[in-house]
């Protein structure tokens, strides 16, 4: 029997706060969605020292890069906008060193929310700091009164997302006011909001599987049908090379 393949997941990180401990804490829609899919999810915390990263990622098969608050786009070489919440300093160092050795490494990699962003401006993109003061026309993606917030997406033919969806209306969870802007080189879009803003992107690397979803295929409010993003990933995890070889030609 074929072992099922490891998955890791980076964790949120929160400072300690009067008499709380700082903690580190991983929704259980990534987790559950992988074991749904058939991975085995390993909760990877922020760790500093690269050896013991490199450590880690040996064991490891693929990776998801959960979603979460804000990078800090100082970092990236531009201007903190005052809509930006920054995620926690030590989760944004450990997450953007690990994004790197992973590319470095052509790991399987899966990343959601700002997990997408982070591939992004890793491999060379940048992004809209603030989508209603960026993109004026665009629809609301995110409300802070409905977690289960949703709206439709256009998908690319030939992408892993129209494997996952299909044709027919498609509708998906969505809560952010950051989004893709230059896509990396390398990489493809392949969904958007009908509104135009970025919500998928796929490399065209044949050495890497690496995809992004601006949407949350992981929440609670999400469908039957975006639990198959998962189960396309963790195909590609599987069978990298001939499913590769596919997706491109």
């Amino acid at each position: 029997m074929q072992a099922k393949p490891l998955i890791g997941i980076n964790a949120d990180f929160r400072a300690a706060q009067g008499n709380q401990p700082s903690f580190s804490v991983v929704t259980a829609g990534y987790y559950d969605s992988i074991l749904r899919a058939g991975g085995v999810p390993v909760i990877v915390p922020p760790m500093e020292e690269e050896d013991d990263i490199n450590a880690v990622l040996d064991k490891l098969d693929g990776f998801v890069f959960i979603g979460g608050a804000d990078l800090d786009p100082r970092r990236d070489g531009f201007m903190l906008h005052p809509t930006v919440r920054p995620m926690d300093r030590r989760r944004e160092a450990f997450d953007r060193k690990l994004m790197q050795l992973i590319a470095d490494r052509r790991m399987p990699v899966f990343g959601i929310g700002v997990g997408m962003q982070l591939i992004n401006v890793t491999m060379g993109g940048n992004l809209f700091l603030h989508i209603p003061e960026d993109l004026p026309t665009a629809i609301p993606h995110r409300d802070p009164g409905d977690p289960g917030h949703r709206h439709s997406l256009e998908i690319q033919p030939g992408s892993l997302m129209e494997r996952v969806y299909g044709d027919g209306e498609i509708r998906v969870s969505s809560r952010h006011h950051m989004a893709v802007d230059e896509v990396a080189p390398g990489f493809q879009v392949t969904a958007r909001c009908p509104d135009g803003v970025i919500e998928a992107i796929e490399s065209e690397r044949e050495d890497w599987i690496a995809i992004g979803t601006q949407f949350h295929p992981e929440n609670e409010a999400a469908s039957a049908l975006d639990v198959r993003v998962f189960e396309e990933f963790l195909d590609l995890v599987r069978e990298p090379v001939p499913q590769m070889l596919r997706l491109v030609a």
